[in-house]
């Protein structure tokens, strides 16, 4: 099948990665993993047998006319230890892949068919500037909404340019994440970018 490349010829892909019909379940899990295993998970709280203290009885069992205590580390006392106190855990999900690049592949070829994915021949600015990232972007027509760059190679000039624009995103072919493709509004990809995808998702 044929992608129109903007101001440039048709360029050939593979239908097998392009034109995969959307798969809503498969792309949720690839989702919901990307996030799980993005968070920290290093909530600690401190048990009864953690806190400081309480290695002596409070006051004698009998005749204070108060509750008998053993411990004042205890969760009903003040600096007590936390009855059931959170433990630093792993949020990550396992994904197969085969599954999540049938994910991603799903999710490109939904962004052809509408009319989100614009293929160009390079994308470079000669400084990190902002107002150079703005203007290529607005000579393509995306001047708005939430956009993402797809480079085959880090451009550190274009990295740092697009730090400052509202709603403007910056991956590399090798770090594409299905997050940052489903959230976009228009994802603008280079050429050499998108073959390198077609062999990754082959």
């Amino acid at each position: 099948m044929d992608i129109q490349v903007k101001n440039g010829s048709a360029l050939n892909v593979s239908e097998q990665v392009f034109g995969r019909e959307y798969n809503e379940a498969l792309v949720h899990q690839a989702v919901v993993a990307f996030l799980a295993g993005g968070r920290a998970g290093t909530k600690k709280q401190l048990s009864r047998s953690e806190v400081s203290g309480g290695n002596t009885k409070p006051w004698r069992q009998k005749g204070t006319g108060r509750a008998r205590a053993g411990t004042t580390r205890g969760p009903i006392w003040r600096t007590g230890g936390v009855t059931f106190a959170a433990r630093p855990r792993d949020f990550s999900q396992k994904m197969n892949r085969k599954a999540y690049r049938a994910a991603m592949r799903s999710i490109f070829s939904e962004l052809l068919r509408q009319d989100r994915l614009v293929v160009v021949e390079s994308l470079t600015v000669d400084a990190p500037k902002t107002k150079q990232v703005v203007k290529a972007l607005n000579d393509l027509g995306l001047e708005k909404g939430k956009r993402l760059i797809v480079t085959e190679a880090m451009d550190e000039a274009l990295l740092l340019g697009s730090r400052n624009v509202v709603e403007l995103g910056y991956r590399t072919a090798g770090t594409l994440d299905p997050v940052s493709l489903v959230d976009a509004d228009k994802v603008v990809i280079t050429q050499g970018a998108l073959k390198m995808v077609e062999e990754w998702l082959s």
